[in-house]
């Protein structure tokens, strides 16, 4: 578990923006769902700041579901400003269950897939989700989407 939350630990340190604005959000959304066509995902990406939604995709085969797991797994982020991906590791590793000790409502879901927005010099401005695939899976997705994006603003 310790290799895991190291390994998310340091992809929230490297996959640090600039800057970032609704321009960005759209560049960002649209490489993740180029990726998630490429492999023939179907998958639901949503680029949001709190109470703003920036980008939304749902490709073919999205259900209704897809938009809840996209709601509770970004509310994860913009509440701890970490993935979710990594605050589930973190909560595994303690022993943790944050529903059962009603620290964490139905509103959130505790894993997986949803990622911060992280501007240098200001912190995390947004989350950036997909949901559709295994929670890991759509972790990786954005994690490689982020990487495109920086790759391609550099």
């Amino acid at each position: 578990m310790t290799d895991l939350i190291t390994t998310l630990e340091r992809q929230e340190h490297e996959l640090v923006l600039d800057a970032f604005d609704h321009t960005a959000a759209w560049r960002l959304g649209s490489r993740i769902t180029e990726i998630a066509q490429e492999a023939g995902h179907a998958v639901g990406i949503d680029v949001r700041r709190p109470g703003l939604t920036l980008f939304r995709a749902t490709l073919p085969g999205v259900t209704p579901d897809q938009e809840v797991w996209i709601e509770r797994k970004s509310a994860v982020v913009l509440r701890m400003e970490n993935s979710s991906a990594l605050v589930d590791a973190r909560l595994s590793a303690a022993g943790i269950d944050p529903a059962a000790v009603g620290w964490l409502g139905a509103d959130y879901a505790v894993t997986g897939g949803s990622f911060p927005v992280r501007v240098r010099g200001v912190g995390v401005v947004a989350a950036v989700t997909a949901s559709g695939l295994s929670s890991m899976d759509d972790h990786d997705l954005v994690v490689a989407g982020l990487r495109a994006h920086l790759a391609e603003e550099g």
